[in-house]
């Protein structure tokens, strides 16, 4: 259970949502939900919807303080991140560095790979090469099922399982129509799970797994946002070796890349048990339907302590500006 103890800051904050990219809508729920938290929490807090005058709107309202609640490309991977850190404002989450590497799945798994962190093997396509399906499966032994997805989206917007080699061109097009490269990796069968992590200067929290069971066992866009189509359990029904594995591994991959904040891993489950990391969230989703707030809840945190705990990692970032500025 987490007190408020009275609020950590008297600044303006500025919750950043909207912006342009395809999660545009998703984020305008997430911004306007932690806005009403930090108003119910008695902070001076303003929305903001980013456009090309996010500066001037910075400034006209005095901002101090960036709440991200923006998703996908521009506000997930590190570009908003480092025109705040040109102005000096602190923001929550993720830095410039592990924002952007956590943005690019090809790069997320190239790191995480040489940690040994368990990830579905594959590769990547770029638009302009077009190759065969024959010619990928050979070059990567594997076999249908494959997914194909953009290197550099989320919400599962862009993603295709193919099952039948007729599917292959189209779900390259839908990928690249969302991105110039494209994943493709082998289909792990068995259990989706997403495990959220919250860290602060005093280190990382593991936060309960949650067992996703989506329709026709694809946690696609709709199945994610639309009330009542899939069921999460939480905390997930796995035996007590394999949810103390993926949390671990969900620390790890937090750790690794140098989050901070409020984190999301996702994760395929083999049936014998066996995790394999798909990607990781930086800006973790905070609608109604959320995995995030989902599973602090199930440590008796309420929205709005979550709220408090992320606006935290903002607090931790401004004591750093301050130090840098001082040294100066």
């Amino acid at each position: 259970m987490v007190v408020s103890m009275g609020r950590m800051t008297n600044a303006r904050i500025g919750v950043l949502m909207g912006g342009r990219s395809s999660e545009r809508d998703i984020s305008l729920k997430t911004g306007q939900a932690v806005y009403q938290g930090l108003i119910r929490r008695g902070y001076d807090a303003v929305a903001i919807d980013v456009t090309d005058r996010l500066h001037r709107d910075l400034e006209d309202h005095k901002v101090a303080i960036a709440f991200l609640a923006l998703h996908g490309p521009g506000g997930e991977d590190g570009a908003v991140q480092g025109f705040l850190e040109t102005l000096g404002i602190p923001y929550t989450g993720s830095g410039v560095r592990a924002s952007a590497v956590g943005m690019h799945k090809a790069a997320t798994k190239m790191l995480l790979a040489a940690h040994g962190i368990p990830l579905p093997p594959g590769t990547v396509v770029r638009g302009c090469d077009r190759p065969s399906l024959a010619k990928v499966l050979k070059q990567t032994k594997l076999t249908l099922p494959i997914v194909v997805k953009p290197v550099s989206q989320g919400s599962t917007i862009g993603v295709t399982v193919v099952r039948r080699a007729g599917q292959w061109r189209e779900a390259l097009n839908v990928a690249h129509r969302y991105d110039p490269e494209a994943m493709v990796e082998s289909y792990i069968p068995g259990h989706e799970a997403a495990v959220s992590i919250l860290g602060s200067a005093e280190g990382s929290r593991v936060l309960p797994a949650i067992e996703i069971v989506a329709p026709d066992g694809f946690y696609d866009f709709s199945a994610k946002y639309q009330k009542g189509r899939t069921q999460y359990l939480c905390p997930a029904p796995f035996p007590s070796k394999v949810a103390h594995h993926i949390g671990e591994l969900a620390r790890r991959t937090y750790e690794v890349l140098g989050c901070e904040g409020a984190a999301r891993v996702d994760f395929r489950i083999t049936p014998r048990g066996r995790p394999y990391v798909l990607e990781i969230n930086t800006v973790p989703g905070m609608t109604e339907t959320s995995l995030l707030p989902m599973a602090a809840a199930q440590v008796g945190m309420t929205y709005d302590d979550l709220v408090e705990q992320i606006l935290k990692s903002a607090i931790d970032r401004a004591s750093r500006f301050a130090q840098i500025v001082r040294k100066e």
